[in-house]
């Protein structure tokens, strides 16, 4: 079982470019878990979070094979 203790976080950024990290991370065999508290917060009632900041989660196994996709992916849109 997967505890939250093994998912590390690995960025954070506005929606689109969460998802589009998501697939590259799951295209190369690595599963990804997004987690956007505004979004949960409102849905639940409440407020929390701020809505441009969607965190993507992996786990800590897959770290280092996932880092330098990671790491490449934020050069490539560092200004977006």
């Amino acid at each position: 079982m997967t505890t939250n203790s093994d998912l590390i976080k690995v960025f954070t950024g506005r929606q689109v470019l969460v998802h589009l990290l998501k697939d590259e991370l799951e295209s190369m065999g690595i599963g990804a878990m997004i987690r956007n508290d505004f979004h949960s917060g409102a849905i639940a009632g409440f407020y929390g979070g701020t809505p441009s900041a969607i965190d993507l989660y992996i786990l800590d196994a897959d770290k280092e094979k996932a880092m330098p996709l990671v790491e490449d992916f934020i050069a490539r849109n560092e200004n977006g």
